[in-house]
C-alpha cells in the first residue's frame, strides 16, 4: 500500500473517493459531506480549517481508504477541548498552532476515522491495524513541518485501544449520552421500560408541548424546500447568537447537503399554527441517527426535549435504527433514556515535557470521567434490568 496527501476533495475526485469508501453508509464519510464543507467555504481560507486528506492506494493505484485530517490555527468546533494546552504553550513562548486533527469537522460523533471499502463498518480486526500505521505517517508529516501535535477525535473504542502499545500517544476519555434501541416496538413500549415516576414525567413533557399549541413534523432532506432550509439556518445561527457567537457553517453548506445527500438528512420542525418556530437537523444511516444542530425563534417549555430527543427516538423506532447519538454534553438527556458512554481521543504531543504534563492531566481527568460515568447510571429512568 501507498499513501498520498491531498488538500482538496476535488484533487481526489468523487469517483475515486467513493471507490475508496465503497459501501460505507456513515454520512460523515461521504464525498458529498466533505465537498459541501469545502464548496460552501465552511472550511478553507480564513476559517482556520485547512483539509489534508490521506488517501491510501494499492500498488496498482486502486483507492483503498481515506483518512480526513485538518490543519488548525485554533481549537474551535472540535469538542475535545485543549484550550488550556494551547495557553500553556503560549506562556512558555512556544507555538501550539498549527496543529493537525484527525476528525469530522464540527461533529462530535464517534465513528470511523478511516473510510474504506475493505472495512465499511469499521469492525474488521485485521484492517483496523491501519490506524496505527497511518498515525505513524501523521507523526512523520508533523515532524517534517514542526507541528506541535496531532489529535484523533471521537474514534471508536476498539480503535483507540490499538494505540495502547505506543507510549508516546496519549489516550483521553470523556462522557456522552447515547440512546440504544433495545427492541422497542414504539414510544409506548419504550416508556413502559421507565419507572412509574419517570414515565409520567416523560409523558407530561410531551403533553406540555402539545398543550402549548405546538405540533411537529419530520421531513427527509431531499423533500425540503429552500424556504425550510432558510428557516432552519436562521434557527441554527440564533443558537450561536444567544452566546454572542456566529455559527461555523454557511447556508450554502446545508442547501448543498439537502441536494446531494438528502436521503441521509432528517429535519424536525416545530409549528405554532402555521408559523414555524424551531428546527432540528440530523443525519442518519442504516444503523444510527446523529443529532447535530438545533435552534428556536421562540422559547417554549420542553420543546427542546421534544424536537431534539423524543422526535429522534420515534424516528429510530419507525426506521429500525439501533442507536441515536444526539451530540456532546447534556445531563438533561439522561432522564429521556440516553445512557452514558465513553468517547475516546488519541493525542500525539511532539514536545516531550508537554507530553508528560498533558499525559498526567489525561490520567487524572480520566479518573473523574469514570466516576461521573458511573454516577450517571443511577439517574437513568429505566426500571431495574
Amino acid at each position: 500500500m501507498k499513501a498520498q496527501w491531498f488538500n482538496s476533495v476535488d484533487q481526489i475526485g468523487e469517483a475515486k473517493w467513493q471507490a475508496a469508501i465503497g459501501e460505507t453508509h456513515y454520512p460523515f464519510a461521504q464525498f458529498a459531506f466533505h465537498n459541501a464543507l469545502e464548496q460552501s467555504k465552511s472550511i478553507g481560507d480564513g476559517t482556520g480549517w485547512y483539509p489534508e486528506y490521506l488517501l491510501v492506494i494499492d500498488d496498482d493505484d486502486s483507492p483503498l481508504a481515506i483518512a480526513p485530517t485538518y490543519l488548525k490555527t485554533h481549537s474551535q468546533g472540535e469538542f475535545v477541548f485543549d484550550w488550556s494546552w494551547a495557553d500553556a504553550y503560549q506562556r512558555h513562548g512556544m507555538r501550539y498552532y498549527p496543529k493537525r486533527i484527525w476528525a469530522i469537522p464540527f461533529s462530535p460523533v464517534t465513528g470511523l476515522r478511516i473510510f474504506s471499502h475493505l472495512d465499511p463498518k469499521g469492525d474488521d480486526v485485521p484492517f483496523s491495524h491501519l490506524y496505527p500505521a497511518l498515525a505513524e505517517l501523521m507523526t512523520q508529516a508533523n515532524q517534517e513541518r514542526q507541528f506541535s501535535s496531532w489529535h484523533l477525535l471521537f474514534t471508536k473504542p476498539e480503535h483507540a485501544a490499538l494505540f495502547a502499545p505506543n507510549k508516546d500517544l496519549l489516550h483521553r476519555i470523556s462522557c456522552q449520552f447515547h440512546w440504544f434501541n433495545r427492541d422497542y416496538h414504539d414510544m409506548e413500549h419504550y416508556f413502559s421500560h421507565f419507572s412509574s415516576r419517570k414515565r409520567k414525567a416523560a409523558r407530561k413533557e410531551r403533553d406540555k408541548v402539545t398543550k402549548q399549541g405546538i405540533h411537529l413534523t419530520r421531513t427527509v432532506g431531499n423533500e425540503l424546500t429552500a424556504a425550510e432550509i432558510d428557516f432552519f439556518y436562521l434557527c441554527y445561527q440564533s443558537t450561536y447568537a444567544k452566546r454572542g457567537q456566529q455559527g461555523y457553517l454557511t447556508r450554502e453548506f446545508f442547501g448543498q447537503l439537502a441536494e446531494t445527500m438528502g436521503e441521509q438528512i432528517l429535519l424536525v420542525q416545530a409549528y405554532r399554527g402555521e408559523e414555524t418556530i424551531a428546527a432540528s437537523w440530523c443525519f442518519f444511516d442504516d444503523h444510527s441517527l446523529y443529532g447535530r444542530y438545533w435552534g428556536c425563534m421562540e422559547e417554549v417549555d420542553c420543546l427542546h426535549f421534544e424536537a431534539c430527543y423524543y422526535q429522534g427516538i420515534e424516528f429510530c423506532l419507525e426506521k429500525g435504527l439501533q442507536h441515536f447519538d444526539p451530540g456532546t454534553q447534556g445531563e438533561h438527556k439522561i432522564a429521556r433514556g440516553f445512557e452514558p458512554v465513553f468517547s475516546h481521543s488519541i493525542h500525539y504531543i511532539a514536545h516531550e515535557g508537554f507530553r508528560d504534563a498533558i499525559g498526567n492531566f489525561c490520567e487524572e481527568e480520566a479518573e473523574s470521567v469514570r466516576e461521573y460515568h458511573q454516577d450517571t447510571h443511577a439517574l437513568l429512568p429505566f426500571k431495574e434490568r
